[in-house]
């Protein structure tokens, strides 16, 4: 039955997947450590040092998940030749069709642990902070935003993520003038970071009487949260700190409140809002982080010793600065312009399968 033939042949091109995933993971090294690990945390001197002790627990923790992720996989893997053997021999369909659910499943999954071997960053494991803006255009580039939007919370939701609006102002007629976004979960910056740049979008505009192809641009800007317990000196006389009334067009938008928070970093013009919580104070706290997480991104990008060196900087949103085309009309295909990663389905894209443009790039940085 071609159906089982050509499901046999994914699950051994992901069996030798995972062949290279144990390589890449090394595993076997993991299973040693892990076990050096368990015997240090039955040394009662351990328990005498709490500080040791949490380490030493952390520890095993993470190697025990990545080991256990790696074991069930395979072991799935394997479960399932051995289902396509049996079909192949007396076929029931119910069982097929579960089969096939099983196998994307199992694709998808063993694809996101291949990503995760590509992860070398500081901050990779962080949760990530998204903003996103328009570029010129008006009501084109606002849709466009939205679109982004809808995007990435249909790929965070398909991977196990959440997310969190924090600030969101709505377009002129349609779509988002910008929205700030949290995405939290394991290795949320590290999956993410590659979308930082400018989209384009080619398509026969919607807001066209006369149906005419338009190019429109949207900038994507990507930042590890950073945590409570990394030290990020900023002066407290180079902020200034404004509140206002959160509102929003209504559903998950509307909160009128007067909590809302803007802080700007003078030197350096940056200006971070929140106001996604009803207490101000929330909210301030919020928006303190978005700033540490992009004051530290700016100073190590400039190579800065301190916050105090910086000063502002701006990039068009426009061509020759875009990361990857999405192009709808006159054929269909999304590019990414750094790593020529491509494929024509665009449908598939805007739902949120972004898994492989992301590996792409994660390879190329590794090589680089």
């Amino acid at each position: 039955m071609l159906e089982l033939e050509e499901n046999k042949k994914i699950l051994e091109e992901q069996k030798e997947k995972l062949i290279q995933i144990k390589d890449s993971m090394k595993i076997e090294s993991l299973m040693v450590e892990l076990k050096k690990l368990q015997e240090d945390s039955l040394n009662k001197n351990v328990w005498e040092d709490s500080k040791k002790s949490n380490e030493i627990f952390s520890k095993i923790k993470t190697l025990e998940k990545k080991i256990n992720l790696y074991e069930e996989l395979n072991s799935e893997t394997l479960n399932l030749l051995e289902m396509n053997q049996l079909l192949e021999q007396e076929c029931d369909s119910e069982l097929l069709n579960e089969l096939l659910l099983d196998t994307t499943s199992l694709k998808n999954k063993i694809n996101n642990l291949e990503i995760q071997t590509l992860f070398s960053g500081k901050y990779d494991n962080n949760n990530a902070i998204i903003t996103m803006h328009p570029g010129a255009g008006g009501t084109e580039s606002q849709d466009w935003v939205q679109m982004l939007y809808r995007m990435y919370t249909k790929w965070a939701m398909s991977n196990n993520f959440s997310v969190k609006e924090l600030d969101y102002l709505d377009g002129d007629e349609a779509g988002i003038k910008s929205v700030t976004f949290l995405v939290s979960g394991e290795n949320a910056y590290g999956f993410l970071k590659g979308e930082m740049g400018v989209h384009r979008l080619v398509r026969i505009s919607p807001f066209d009487s006369g149906g005419r192809r338009h190019t429109s641009f949207a900038s994507v800007e990507v930042l590890p949260e950073i945590s409570d317990d990394i030290e990020v000196e900023i002066n407290p006389d180079d902020l200034r700190v404004d509140t206002f009334r959160a509102s929003g067009a209504g559903g998950q938008h509307i909160n009128k409140t007067d909590s809302a928070v803007r802080i700007t970093h003078i030197p350096t013009n940056i200006v971070v809002s929140c106001q996604s919580e009803r207490s101000q104070t929330m909210n301030k706290e919020t928006a303190m982080r978005m700033l540490k997480s992009k004051l530290l991104d700016l100073k190590e990008k400039e190579n800065k010793e301190t916050i105090s060196e910086l000063k502002g900087v701006q990039k068009d949103i426009a061509w020759g600065s875009q990361i990857r085309s999405y192009v709808f009309c006159p054929y269909t295909l999304v590019k990414d312009h750094r790593t020529n990663y491509e494929t024509g389905n665009v449908e598939a894209v805007m739902n949120g399968d972004l898994n492989d443009f992301m590996k792409e790039y994660l390879k190329m940085i590794i090589k680089n």
